[in-house]
Order: C-alpha cells, then structure tokens, then sequence
C-alpha cells in the first residue's frame, strides 16, 4: 500500500513541480525563496499524504498550502530585518530590453503588494482561475477576493502608471 502512495504523490509532484514553482516566486518574486516554499509544501503533504492522496485537486491544494507558508514566512521576525533595495541591475541590451525592463518594474509593483494580494493577483491573473476557486485554495471568503484583487490592481495600476480607459474616448462635436 505504501509503495503505491509513494508513486501517486511522485506523480503529483511531477505533475504539480513547474506550475507550483512558477506560483511560488509570482507570491514571493525570489526564485530561491519560491524553491524552498515548493520544497516546504511537498515535505507537507508527503507527511499527510496518506491521508489526503484522494483530494479532489491536488493541484489547489499544493498551493493552498505554499500561500499559506509564505503568508507564516512573512509573519517571523526574521522576516522583517530583511531589506529590499532600489537598486536594479544594469539595463540589458539587445532587441528585448524594454520587455526585460518592463518585467523588473512590474515585479517591482508586485513586490509592493502584501503576500495574500500577490496570491490573489497570481491565481485570479496568471493561473486564470475563477474567485470561487481562489476563494477556495486560500481560504477566504470570494468577497475577501474580489477586494484584495481590486485593492492589488489598484495599487499595481499606480505603479505602473496604467490608466484604465471604460469605453470608448467621449467625442467632442465642432461648434458652430
């Protein structure tokens, strides 16, 4: 029995390995720091992995867990004596540096973010999952979604300086 729940969690962390490594640095924008909250998760679940191998999405639950690590990361002391700097690297060079440098100040806006808007922002934006289901993997309320997201691109928009348009420009008739 146990050798066949060793091969189900192996193929849920070969399945899950990419994507979760993807959510995990979209939530704490370090890709060390996304590598150990991957590594963390699947420790968590091989302990319970026997009791929870039939979860109706394994996928969900793997980052219900990595949010909520990275929410307790944040909660340490330790945490807090950390200090981001505003330094960016050197500009790159080449026909794709302006993408290069629009990628470093949007993870910069993101990095303004708390980790639950990231969380949100990620789930909702780049894994295109509906607020029940964000709702669902964070667990919160779908309420709690829609204002964190809306708080999240809020503050995204005022970073980037986007402005949001609704509907077409207004028409200025000539006068006469």
């Amino acid at each position: 029995m146990r050798a066949e729940l060793d091969e189900s969690f192996a193929a849920l962390a070969a399945a899950e390995l990419a994507g979760l490594r993807r959510f995990g640095y979209a939530v704490c924008g370090d890709w060390a720091r996304a590598d150990d909250l991957v590594q963390a998760t699947f420790e968590r679940m091989y302990r319970k992995w026997p009791r929870i191998h039939d979860v109706s999405n394994p996928g969900a639950y793997a980052r219900t867990v990595l949010s909520r690590l990275a929410i307790s990361e944040t909660r340490r002391s330790w945490w807090r004596r950390e200090r981001v700097t505003d330094d960016l690297p050197d500009e790159p060079v080449g026909d794709r540096a302006h993408e290069a440098v629009d990628r470093v100040d949007l993870a910069h806006a993101l990095s303004g973010l708390t980790v639950k808007q990231r969380a949100v922002v990620v789930l909702r934006f780049v894994e295109d999952r509906p607020v029940a289901e964000v709702a669902e993997i964070l667990g919160i309320a779908p309420g709690t979604v829609k204002r964190q997201c809306h708080d999240a691109t809020a503050h995204l928009r005022r970073q980037l300086d986007v402005h949001e348009t609704v509907g077409p420009e207004p028409s200025h008739a000539e006068e006469s």
